[in-house]
Order: C-alpha cells, then sequence, then structure tokens
C-alpha cells in the first residue's frame, strides 16, 4: 500500500536490497519491507546448481567426439557474482536479469575450452579410453578458470557421462571388436564342428572294429566247423577204408573158400558131377545132356533127324 512492498527470501537466495543507488542491506534469506518505487532487488541463488552439457570436440587425429556430462556448483561470493552479472528480481521475485543465464552459458563455455584442450592433444582411441584422466584433469581447470573465480563460483563436481564419437567412427571403431568376437565364434562353431567329426569319426571306427571282430568270430566259427568237417570226412574216409579193406578180406575169404571147394570137382567129369547133383531125373536135363553129347561128337555123326513132335513136347513142358 503507497508504494510499500514486503520481500521474502528463501534460505538458499543471497539478497541485495538497494535503495536510491545505495545498498541497503544483504544476506541469505532475508525478510523485509521496503519502499517499492526507490527499490531494486538482486537475488542470487546460492544453493549449488547443476549444468549439463554436451560438448563436441576435435581430436589430435581429426576425429569428432562428443562428450556429455555434468557440472554442479554453488556460488561462494555473492557480491562478486552481483557485481558481474545481473540477478535482478521484479517485487514477486520473478528473474528480470538474465545473470543466471549467463552464468550457465559461461560454465559451459570454460568445461568445452577445458575439454578441447584435452581432446586435442590426444587420438581417438586415448581420448575413448582416458575418461577417468579427462574428468581429473577438466575438474581441476575449472577450480582455476579465472574468470569463474571472479565471478566467485566454486567448482563442486563434474561428472564426464560419456564420450562419443560419430556414428560412422564408432562402427569402425567397434568393427575390429565385432570381427574378433564373430572369429571366436566361428571358432567355436568350426571347433564344435570338428568335435563332432571327431567323435562321429570315432564311432565309426568302432562300428568297423565291432565289425572287423564280429567278421572274425564269424571266420572263427566258419573254421572251426570246416575243421570239424574236415574230421568227418576223415573219419569217413577211414571208415570207408576200413569197410573195404574189410570187404575185400571177406571177398578174399570167399574167393579161397570158393576156390578151395572148387578145386577138388576141376578134376571130375561133368556127367559125374550132374549125375551126383541129381540132374539125370528130369527129363528135359537127360535130353539136354544129350543134345550136348551129339555137340560134342557131332564130327562122328553123319546125319541127325529130330522129329517135331520131340521138340513140341519140350515147348509144352517148358511153357508149363
Amino acid at each position: 500500500m503507497f508504494g510499500i512492498r514486503y520481500f521474502k527470501a528463501t534460505p538458499t537466495q543471497y539478497v541485495f536490497h538497494y535503495s536510491r543507488g545505495r545498498l541497503r542491506r544483504q544476506g541469505r534469506g532475508l525478510t523485509f519491507f521496503y519502499w517499492g518505487p526507490a527499490a531494486r532487488l538482486l537475488v542470487v541463488p546460492a544453493a549449488s546448481s547443476d549444468v549439463p552439457f554436451a560438448v563436441a570436440c576435435t581430436t589430435a587425429d581429426f576425429q569428432q567426439v562428443t562428450v556429455q556430462g555434468q557440472l554442479t556448483y554453488s556460488v561462494g561470493d555473492p557480491a562478486a557474482c552481483a557485481r558481474l552479472l545481473d540477478f535482478e528480481v521484479d517485487p514477486n521475485g520473478r528473474a528480470r536479469g538474465d545473470g543466471a543465464t549467463v552464468l550457465r552459458e559461461r560454465l559451459t563455455h570454460a568445461v568445452q575450452v577445458l575439454l578441447d584442450g584435452f581432446v586435442r592433444q590426444r587420438a581417438l582411441r586415448a581420448v575413448l579410453v582416458e575418461r577417468d584422466a579427462m574428468n581429473a584433469e577438466v575438474g581441476a581447470g575449472l577450480r582455476g578458470f579465472a574468470s569463474l573465480r571472479a565471478m566467485g563460483v566454486e567448482v563442486l563436481n563434474l561428472d564426464l557421462l560419456a564420450v562419443t564419437p560419430t556414428p560412422d567412427t564408432a562402427r569402425a571403431l567397434e568393427a575390429p571388436t565385432r570381427e574378433a568376437l564373430l572369429k571366436e565364434a566361428d571358432d567355436s562353431t568350426y571347433e564344435r564342428r570338428n568335435s563332432a567329426v571327431e567323435q562321429e569319426r570315432r564311432i565309426k571306427e568302432n562300428e568297423l572294429r565291432t565289425e572287423i571282430a564280429v567278421e572274425e568270430k564269424k571266420r572263427q566259427i566258419r573254421e572251426t566247423k570246416m575243421a570239424a568237417d574236415i574230421t568227418i570226412e576223415d573219419q569217413r574216409t577211414h571208415l570207408v577204408e576200413m569197410r573195404s579193406a574189410n570187404d575185400r578180406a571177406e571177398a578174399d575169404v570167399r574167393g579161397y573158400a570158393l576156390e578151395a571147394t572148387i578145386k577138388p570137382l576141376r578134376s571130375i567129369d561133368w556127367r559125374t558131377l550132374t549125375a551126383a547133383s541129381g540132374g539125370s531125373k528130369d527129363p528135359r536135363g537127360m535130353i539136354a545132356l544129350a543134345f550136348r553129347e551129339l555137340a560134342e561128337n557131332a564130327q562122328k555123326i553123319g546125319q541127325l533127324n529130330i522129329s517135331p513132335d520131340l521138340l513140341q513136347t519140350l515147348l509144352k513142358a517148358e511153357a508149363k
């Protein structure tokens, strides 16, 4: 009312109250009434703040990388910062000046300068693997950066989250490792295949050895059977020879007996033998003997007549 206003700051805000160009009060978390038309209020954030960044840099071998990270800072000397940057606010506490934006830009610029100086001295591969060294060196450089010290800014922490090359470069860098991994996978596949082939070969060899053993057993069985057959045939041959020998001996015995039986009869006349055997009792036998006698004395016979009745009688008797 009548230009009198009330201002209440938070504990993380450092307030400067100027009236008619003179500093009336300053401090953290002030609460006061003031004459609005003649007052000017500056509020410097005293709490820690985070500034994310993504900085593009070029390495010593002319490869572009993007460094992403986050910077944590606080304003240690609000008076020095308020002298260099505009932190004026309206009676409602909304910022009129661009001090906070400029401060963040200067912090990002400082990070970019230090990162570029680090990256430019190293090749791409070194930059990608020396992130911890980069973080330590850039963090130390920020704490000693002259413009930041002049503004009373204190760097609390620096975290480098990623160092990323361009997509084409990243693929080129990944290629050796990817190819090595693929080669290892191929080697594993080939080794597995060779192992499978080796196992198959062993199985085939075992099968062949089994077949050879089976055939050897079959051969032994055949040889055993053949030996048994040969033994049997030998025994049969021996038996036949023995039978032949026995038959010959028996035939010799019978021949000898027959010869011994016939030998006394060779000197006896056949007529006597016929008479002794009783052949003279048969009329036909007697006629036959008569014809034989006639045949033996044919040279002495001049003429012989045999009646048909006699022959017919003999033939009838033969038929009966």
